[in-house]
């Protein structure tokens, strides 16, 4: 399945995947317009240290523990992507207490968020991959380590 990867030695530390994963789920046509004014909620987000920056994203674990861990169960795999069903998460936050990696956040309206590759909204490649102008994201397939 392809996953997102990063390449911390070419992230510049820009945060454009950010602004772009923040448009692709605003459902709205214009960037300009869509994240004006606003203080986006991404659901990648940059972590910066002193010598080197990466993106910190859902990695779509094969047995992740964010989904065994939903009360609900809002959180399911879908073809190999952990989606999230907005409808039936109560906000008790027990997935972002188990994901290791620090890939769920809590979201406006006292639920959670995480990358769902865009599936939903983009069609084809991760927004955050495309926005990326030095390549540092890529969306790729990768042998099992």
């Amino acid at each position: 399945m392809k996953r997102i990867y990063v390449n911390e030695k070419w992230c510049l530390g820009c945060h454009l995947c950010e602004y772009y994963c923040a448009f692709a789920n605003s459902g709205a046509k214009n960037m300009a317009k869509a994240l004006r004014d606003i203080t986006i909620h991404p659901r990648i987000r940059i972590e910066e240290g002193r010598d080197v920056s990466f993106a910190v994203s859902c990695r779509h674990c094969k047995e992740p523990l964010c989904v065994k861990s939903c009360i609900t169960g809002s959180l399911k795999i879908e073809d190999g992507v952990i989606t999230f069903d907005r409808e039936r998460c109560v906000g008790c936050y027990t997935c972002i207490l188990s994901c290791p990696y620090g890939a769920i956040m809590p979201a406006e309206g006292g639920v959670i968020q995480k990358c769902e590759l865009c599936v939903q909204n983009a069609g084809g490649s991760p927004a955050c991959v495309a926005g990326c102008p030095n390549k540092a994201i890529v969306f790729e397939e990768r042998g099992e380590l």
